[in-house]
């Protein structure tokens, strides 16, 4: 089984490697935003097209769809475990009303949207951002990093934090902006060790943590709190800053 991953249902080099894939004898399936898209009608009929629902990307920096795919991916993984008997029916059941819980918890997110905003506002001058993540948090420093390049046009990379003393260290200095995701549940203590190695070479860090946190607050110069929730969902809700922090960037530079 070959699973494609799409906003648009029509990216290109996706649709090619799918072609291939199928030529080649796999069952091809898909996670797009769009009904009808030709990535959805590449894929298996009738249970190959799992649709997000995430309504119109306006622009190409995908925000909404990014958090929906990573739902579906979620809910097919719950989907797996239960049909191979991993997890039972009331296992389940837990996880989705977890799940359910989410759109609260972005929405508490959304409301310190001022607070994000004021720290856009330190980095609208800068011409490079690092991004650093642990766990599952490092393909959101990727996001953030993507996010931020896309719409700001300000240079951004996003790094494994365990990869820090292979590159990336060399590249901080004096009042470098460096978001760290330091949320409670993915390396929390090796993520204050990186913090602090970005402190004493002058950087500034930029931490998003969870709420109730009483320490990162006396380590990093900003700090953007998420909700407390699971471990494996803490990346659903750590992309949500990330994005809005781009997009305050980008509406302050004006582009």
């Amino acid at each position: 089984i070959v699973l494609a991953i799409s906003q648009s249902g029509e990216t290109a080099d996706t649709l090619a490697a799918m072609k291939e894939a199928k030529r080649l004898g796999a069952r091809i399936m898909s996670i797009c935003n769009v009904l009808g898209s030709a990535i959805a009608r590449e894929s298996e009929k009738d249970v190959g097209v799992f649709y997000t629902h995430a309504g119109p990307e306006i622009g190409v920096a995908s925000t909404k769809a990014f958090v929906t795919q990573m739902v579906t991916l979620y809910l097919l993984a719950l989907g797996l475990g239960r049909v191979r008997g991993i997890l039972d029916a009331a296992q389940v059941r837990a996880e989705i009303q977890t799940l359910a819980r989410l759109p609260k918890l972005l929405e508490s997110i959304l409301e310190d949207d001022a607070v994000i905003a004021g720290v856009a506002r330190t980095m609208v001058n800068t011409r490079d951002v690092l991004f650093l993540g642990r766990g599952l948090c490092y393909p959101i420093a990727l996001e953030g990093a993507l996010k931020l390049k896309e719409i700001s046009y300000i240079h951004a990379e996003g790094y494994a934090a365990g990869e820090m003393k292979h590159g990336p260290i060399a590249l901080i200095e004096n009042d470098l902006p460096v978001v760290c995701l330091a949320t409670a549940n993915n390396g929390y203590d090796k993520m204050l060790g990186n913090i602090q190695e970005v402190r004493a070479r002058g950087g500034r860090v930029i931490a998003i943590a969870t709420d109730g946190d009483r320490v990162i607050g006396t380590l990093a110069s900003d700090v953007i709190y998420v909700p407390q929730c699971p471990a494996r969902l803490e990346p659903i809700l750590a992309s949500l800053p990330m994005q809005l922090l781009a997009y305050h960037v980008a509406d302050q530079r004006g582009t």
